[in-house]
């Protein structure tokens, strides 16, 4: 009992914290409604396992640090800003501007290979398939995978992306290393750890919920229409964080 009211408390502080519209959570939805489960994954870890170092850092006193050099979250903060703004137009292009480029959507295997009665694809006019006549009776024929008119990024592009995100953000360093850092260390020596871990824990669960948990709205965003008012919203956000943190706001 002594180490749950710790551990509680800093499940609370740290859900207060990551639980809002930001560079993060947008983009991280944004893969979960278009990505396969493994790029979604690595995003996932990537947002967690930055929070859990840059919280751990706090505690340790690393925040102490940041505060005696701003000028370095200067630096950070305007190379941040101009990745948010060049991000936030090419949104707006695609919103007012959609390629209507077809990108295959990688799926998971159970999503792969969806058999259906011969000749039902070609019915339905499905992509990639002849329409030239029915297959022998007790044929089937495996329909690929949905595809999206959204630009899929690959694992490479889509970690670089959150990496970005998550480092080139000031504010990160603000609420996790000197905010959540002092206020675990307020908790006395036995119970500052316990007050950490249900701070890891919080980014854990939340970027967990919201990567997986985003999958299911991609009934939704199978309308091209969803994805440009998506597009917009997001254009919105990242210019909104983008300019704000050019004036240091």
């Amino acid at each position: 009992m002594t180490a749950l009211l710790p551990l509680l408390a800093g499940l609370g502080t740290g859900l207060a914290l990551i639980v809002a519209i930001g560079v993060q959570n947008t983009y991280l939805l944004r893969l979960a409604v278009s990505a396969s489960v493994r790029v979604v994954t690595a995003a996932v870890v990537v947002c967690a396992v930055s929070d859990a170092v840059l919280i751990v850092a706090g505690v340790l006193g690393v925040g102490v640090v940041v505060e005696r050099f701003p000028a370095a979250l200067v630096v950070v903060r305007f190379v941040g800003a101009a990745f948010l703004v060049v991000y936030g137009v090419l949104a707006a292009r695609r919103a007012l501007r959609p390629s209507g480029d077809v990108m295959r959507v990688e799926e998971d295997a159970t999503d792969d290979g969806v058999v259906v009665p011969a000749g039902a694809a070609s019915a339905v006019g499905a992509p990639g398939h002849a329409t030239d006549g029915p297959e022998p009776a007790g044929r089937t024929r495996a329909v690929p995978p949905v595809r999206s008119a959204v630009p899929v990024p690959s694992l490479r592009t889509a970690v670089l992306t959150m990496l970005v995100f998550t480092w080139a953000n000031p504010h990160v360093y603000l609420d996790t290393l000197v905010f959540l850092g002092s206020v675990a260390n307020q908790q006395g020596p036995e119970d500052r750890w316990w007050w950490t871990v249900g701070a890891v824990a919080a980014s854990c669960v939340w970027f967990g919920a919201l990567g997986y948990g985003g999958r299911l709205l991609r009934p939704l965003f199978a309308r091209p229409t969803t994805w440009r008012v998506f597009d917009g919203l997001v254009a919105v956000v990242m210019l909104g964080f983008g300019v704000a943190l050019a004036v240091g706001a």
